[in-house]
């Protein structure tokens, strides 16, 4: 299946790589041996050059990957986190977040390169970029500092997460 280039964005093939260039900013990825890409007007193709045990998933996985560098160098990727609980914070200082999430000390986590982090309210966070795993990755290393619980649904947790609550024992 191709890759569509929309207008504005271009894409240099190289012997080991893909750079895909757009109105935000430009992505590279390395090719594994065996994978060729080739570009046909505005269309990207991968192809498998061999014919051994799992090319075809290693091409469609690099297509999937060339798909989110379009998307991430023309829109961008965004993850919305909130903070659930009594005294529960986040605040930009500088190139840190600072977090209060009810341990005893404060965390400060250094914002990544290559990945804007906003806080519209206390509770809110909001990670943007242009490549996606590195704005999903940020987005799960800030919620591991405190997942939701089971029982009163308290913790770091995305906007489109559903928390299923446990019951709590009974004398």
């Amino acid at each position: 299946m191709p890759v569509d280039l929309p207008q504005g964005v271009s894409a240099a093939i190289g012997a080991d790589g893909v750079t895909v260039k757009g109105a935000k900013g430009s992505l590279n990825l390395t090719l594994k041996s065996g994978i060729r890409v080739v570009q046909h007007d505005k269309h990207l193709t991968v192809e498998a050059t061999t014919a051994e045990e799992g090319m075809n998933a290693i091409a469609g996985a690099t297509r999937a990957h060339l798909a989110n560098m379009v998307v991430g160098v023309t829109k961008g990727y965004e993850k919305k986190l909130e903070l659930v609980g009594v005294g529960y914070r986040a605040a930009i200082q500088g190139k840190t977040l600072s977090l209060t999430l009810g341990y005893s000390h404060l965390i400060s986590y250094p914002i990544p390169e290559g990945v804007v982090i906003e806080t519209p309210s206390q509770t809110e966070i909001i990670v943007k970029g242009i490549d996606r795993q590195r704005v999903g990755q940020t987005a799960a290393e800030i919620r591991h500092f405190r997942p939701p619980e089971p029982y009163k649904g308290k913790g770091v947790k995305y906007s489109d997460e559903k928390i299923a609550l446990k019951e709590a024992k009974k004398k």
